[in-house]
């Protein structure tokens, strides 16, 4: 039986489909270059190829597209006709899972399937990004936690490990760690697209944004290259840090540059263009038109069902775009969204004060907006991307409060940001800000 890298036997599989998929893979461990062609050529060459298929199939699943959700599904279904093995039937569990819209089932699966299997590595990657998506840091930690031992340099894949590693580390607060683990993995591949955007997260957490442009600016030519996948996500890293140092100007000619110059249609890519617009408004910056290009953009991807992450990021576009009847029904999907299921209950508990606090805060009804945005704030373990990422609803709380007038709220607001990023000028300005409106702090109603 022909093996993948790591040792794990593939069904079906071809010498020739085994080197196709060995490509993909690697494409997707580095997210750089075309995962996909090479899975479609090693499908034609090996209609049987089960992991080629269960492959493509998270591939699709993981991009939180209405579109690519049913593609995968399609992957499923076929795939479920071959025989499989005992590995090979288990990814199948974790991808129904997923693609019901039960992220925390997926992961779990995911996590007894890491167990038995601790040497698939697209399996650790598949559940490290489903950990990313539901916001769970301790997975994120913990999944590479307990394979980690049972890994040695010698295994093809170990960097990938340390990398990932490294984001979980992170994501759990334990800087120091996770930026020595991020720099081994990159010590061994350069190329590790996570690795470098873990230690991009340690400077980003703890307001180093100096630091960070120095971190992104030398490391560029490894990640910034045009088939990388994840260049986007990572200019978007470079552009808070001038965020956080008040160059907003430069901020704004990386989203006219390489965050927004080729309109890509991805939805990841998407919501990094959404967020950094939405910060730029935020510091009181025009950005005109951009949004009419962006709004257009989400016209076909935000649904109010699949990913709520999403459609929030689609309503700050939406919001700008003065698009009133797409954010009017995005709103009766979020509100309408009344099964059990995982995707549907952060809609209505999340996603839907996530998305009345930005209304309210857009439309200048600033107490509204710290009502909704300050219980919404918490969704650690709840639903959606990173620390990082998040930021941008206590960035726009505090600005509600600040314009607001409810001095504690953005006093405090202030200090709490100070107390884990005391250099940043971003945090110092906010209190002094707040110090300035005097001593009658308003009431929220």
């Amino acid at each position: 039986m022909l093996t993948d890298l790591q040792g794990n036997i593939l069904s079906g599989a071809t010498a020739e489909a085994l080197d196709l998929y060995s490509r993909s893979a690697e494409a997707f461990n580095l997210y750089l270059g075309d995962p996909v062609t090479p899975l479609d050529q090693a499908i034609e060459a090996a209609p049987d190829f089960a992991m080629a298929r269960i492959l493509r199939a998270y591939l699709f699943a993981l991009a939180t597209e209405p579109d690519a959700a049913e593609a995968a599904r399609a992957d499923v279904a076929v795939v479920k006709t071959y025989r499989l093995n005992d590995r090979e039937a288990s990814h199948v569990v974790a991808l129904e899972h997923l693609l019901a819209g039960e992220w925390s089932a997926g992961a779990c699966a995911l996590d007894r399937h890491n167990m038995r299997y601790p040497h698939d590595l697209l399996a650790l990657q598949a559940g490290h990004l489903t950990d990313f998506y539901r916001a769970n840091a301790r997975d994120l930690r913990d999944r590479i936690a307990r394979v980690l031992p049972k890994w040695t340099p010698d295994i093809p894949g170990y960097s990938i490990v340390l990398g990932l590693y490294a984001f979980g580390l992170e994501e759990t607060g334990a800087y120091a760690r996770a930026e020595a683990t991020g720099r081994d993995a990159l010590d061994r591949q350069p190329l590790d697209c996570w690795a470098h955007h873990a230690v991009a997260h340690v400077m980003e957490m703890q307001g180093r944004a100096e630091d960070g442009i120095g971190w992104m600016t030398v490391r560029e030519p490894h990640w910034a290259g045009e088939d990388n996948l994840f260049k986007v996500h990572n200019w978007w890293h470079l552009a808070l840090c001038h965020l956080d140092l008040g160059q907003t100007e430069r901020a704004l000619a990386l989203y006219d540059g390489p965050i927004r110059q080729e309109r890509s249609p991805v939805v990841l890519d998407m919501v990094d263009a959404s967020a950094l617009l939405w910060r730029l408004h935020l510091t009181g910056h025009d950005v005109g038109d951009r949004w009419q290009e962006l709004a257009h953009a989400w016209d076909s991807h935000a649904d109010g069902k699949l990913y709520p992450f999403n459609d929030w990021h689609a309503v700050m576009a939406y919001l700008g775009a003065g698009r009133s009847d797409r954010i009017d029904r995005l709103l009766s999907a979020l509100r309408d969204n009344d099964t059990s299921r995982e995707a549907s209950v952060w809609a209505r508990r999340i996603g839907l004060p996530l998305v009345e606090g930005f209304i309210a805060f857009w439309r200048g009804d600033y107490g509204t907006a710290v009502e909704r945005l300050h219980p919404a704030r918490f969704i650690a373990n709840g639903f959606g991307g990173s620390h990082a990422q998040r930021d941008i609803i206590d960035w726009t709380l505090t600005e509600a409060a600040l314009r607001g007038g409810y001095r504690d709220v953005a006093e405090g607001l202030a200090h709490e940001r100070l107390a884990t990023k005391p250099f940043s000028p971003l945090s110092r300005s906010f209190l002094n800000r707040a110090t300035a409106l005097g001593d009658k702090p308003r009431q929220v109603a």
